[in-house]
């Protein structure tokens, strides 16, 4: 039988079960806020308490430069592929014992005009008068400061003082070389700038046994060094500029031997030997180019072109083939025959190792 009285009854009951069922969450859904609140006052306590680290952070890697506006898709993808060259490259700096006292390198940077004066067409050293030129060097070795402010910039003029020619001549060897006027007239340039001289040898049909003494008492000056240009070097009997001479390691050696016992006579610092460079059968037997305290070496890749086909070279026949230290050719007007662009300082300088002479022509 329905009875209001024991249905009431029953409907409070069930309330009573339903609430006893429900305070438990309630109170823990109350209670989550204050706990993670709780929480995180403890994890700021226990930070502040915490011992502070101390260890200092690597400095971050400086941005690289920008590289020029206007190149073109494939010169940029050069230029940026070289921040990848010095990843796991652990043959640069080559392990070298000391130099002698008053070494140039690495402490400097050398920064040379290349050319004669008696041409307009072989390089900015001729191509301008000499104080447009100097001028020009001035700006240029500036721009090299910026570019660089950790390594002193040398200024130097590269005179091409035994030339290659296009005719035998009167002894058949298809070489001129300059008169001691034109020799002296440079390095008075040279002295207004307190710059480097460097004497340049292309033997053409010669050979560098008969060329390098002709030149050799300019040499016994401290600030004169020596170049050497493998292009011209025509060991097989061909014409020069038919064909891309060579050197081998036994001629380098040859060379080295007879700035070190100038050196050692004269007491002067180390000589310089800039040896130039951008194909492989160039220079033979480069692992045979010994080491002299007296002498530094510097592989200098001097081919034009764009900077993919300059850094290919770079890389190929300098960075992989490593003597002692490196160089790298700028051209004002070949690398840019293409519609390229010059690579300019802070390019060059993603280039690895980084080139310690820099010549422009």
């Amino acid at each position: 039988m329905y009875s209001p009285k024991i249905a009431t009854a029953r409907r409070c009951a069930l309330l009573l079960v339903l609430l006893c069922t429900m305070l438990p969450s309630f109170a823990a859904a109350q209670g989550a806020p204050r706990a993670k609140k709780a929480r995180k006052a403890a994890a700021r306590s226990a930070a502040r308490s915490a011992p502070r680290d101390t260890t200092p952070k690597p400095p971050r890697s400086p941005a690289r430069p920008p590289v020029v506006r206007g190149r073109s898709a494939s010169d940029s993808s050069a230029i940026a592929s070289l921040d990848r060259d010095s990843v796991g490259n652990s043959r640069w700096p080559v392990r070298l014992p000391a130099y002698a006292a008053g070494a140039l390198l690495p402490r400097h940077r050398v920064v040379a005009f290349y050319g004669n004066p008696l041409s307009r067409r072989m390089g900015i050293l001729g191509e301008l008068d000499p104080e447009p030129m100097l001028a020009k060097l001035d700006r240029e070795v500036a721009v090299w400061r910026a570019a660089d402010p950790s390594t002193p910039v040398l200024p130097a003029l590269h005179l091409i003082a035994t030339v290659a020619q296009g005719s035998a001549g009167r002894d058949n060897k298809w070489r001129t070389r300059m008169n001691d006027s034109l020799i002296a007239k440079v390095i008075r340039w040279a002295d207004t700038r307190n710059a480097l001289v460097f004497l340049d040898i292309q033997v053409a049909k010669s050979t560098i046994q008969q060329e390098l003494p002709v030149i050799m008492k300019w040499l016994e000056r401290p600030n004169v060094h020596l170049g050497i240009d493998a292009e011209f070097s025509m060991k097989d009997g061909s014409n020069p500029g038919r064909r891309v001479g060579t050197y081998d390691a036994r001629d380098i050696n040859w060379v080295q031997d007879q700035l070190a016992d100038l050196v050692k006579r004269r007491n002067l610092p180390p000589k310089l030997l800039i040896v130039h460079r951008y194909t492989r059968p160039m220079i033979t037997n480069y692992r045979n180019i010994r080491f002299d305290p007296n002498v530094q070496v510097v592989m200098h890749m001097d081919g034009w072109g764009t900077p993919p086909i300059k850094i290919s070279s770079y890389r190929s026949y300098v960075r992989d083939e490593p003597v002692q230290f490196t160089g790298f050719k700028l051209f004002y007007k070949n690398d840019m025959r293409t519609r390229s662009k010059m690579m300019v300082p802070g390019e060059v300088l993603r280039l690895w190792p980084k080139p310690l002479y820099i010549q422009y022509q």
